[in-house]
């Protein structure tokens, strides 16, 4: 059983996206053939090349990691893994609702497969939305915990988004930009918990931007909570804090 948490700086450079490079980068739909793949494989290449690059030229290489998928990435992983990079790698299934397991009942093999410093998972997940479905992310995102921290040398990254509910949308009359700073901060608050209480224990939460530091803090105290995870993984400079994203 590992320790669960994370107390070093971490700078993530995430280029873990497959259906959007697909479908709004390349225009293609469905089933890829091999050639198309290779051709996305690539682009990512050249995004890895400029990560390298920066490390050459200064970007402190214990603080400084990669965020990409398995699908175009494995190479990637690879080199990485033989350079010592600090690596996540994306296990959910690409643009989804619902969060699910990308390579379903042999998510395990894979997370080997490739021994990624941090498994990583992007979930959306409102409290006031649809319980059945928060009840079958959370058991799931369990499992994956469970797993994590008993049987895998890989640490567990939460990429959690709260989308708005219409009805919430509603009482702030459709003002997305009210709902960022007046809502969401509660919400992220009270998924986290809730997730927390469902057994959900990651390493590091990767999180939204926030726009009020008062609401940084209290994400911060509900990652550390007694009694539950002790994620303090640090991004962007500020020591001992969840990582905040700016990636949608």
């Amino acid at each position: 059983m590992t320790t669960i948490g994370y107390d070093k700086p971490l700078y993530i450079l995430p280029f873990d996206h497959r259906g959007s490079f697909q479908t709004k980068m390349f225009g293609w739909k469905g089933t890829l053939t091999a050639e198309q793949t290779t051709e996305i494989a690539a682009a990512k290449q050249v995004i890895y090349d400029g990560f390298k690059a920066a490390v050459q030229d200064g970007v402190p290489e214990q603080k400084a990691g990669i965020l990409v998928d398995e699908q175009f990435g494995s190479a990637i992983l690879r080199d990485a893994a033989a350079q010592h990079y600090t690596r996540a790698c994306a296990v959910e299934k690409s643009g989804q609702d619902e969060f699910d397991f990308e390579y379903g009942e042999e998510f395990a093999k894979h997370i080997e497969a490739v021994r990624p410093t941090f498994s990583k998972v992007l979930v959306r997940y409102n409290v006031e939305g649809d319980r059945a479905l928060n009840a079958r992310q959370a058991g799931r995102l369990k499992r994956l915990s469970d797993y994590l921290h008993g049987q895998s040398g890989s640490r567990f990254m939460f990429e959690l988004l709260v989308p708005a509910e219409k009805s919430q949308l509603d009482r702030l009359n459709g003002d997305k930009r009210a709902y960022d700073v007046q809502l969401r901060p509660h919400l992220m608050l009270r998924a986290i918990e809730e997730l927390q209480d469902a057994g959900v224990e990651p390493d590091v939460w990767k999180i939204e931007g926030l726009d009020r530091r008062e609401d940084c803090e209290r994400i911060e105290a509900a990652a550390r909570r007694e009694g539950v995870t002790k994620s303090d993984a640090s991004s962007w400079g500020a020591e001992k804090t969840t990582i905040k994203s700016t990636s949608g």
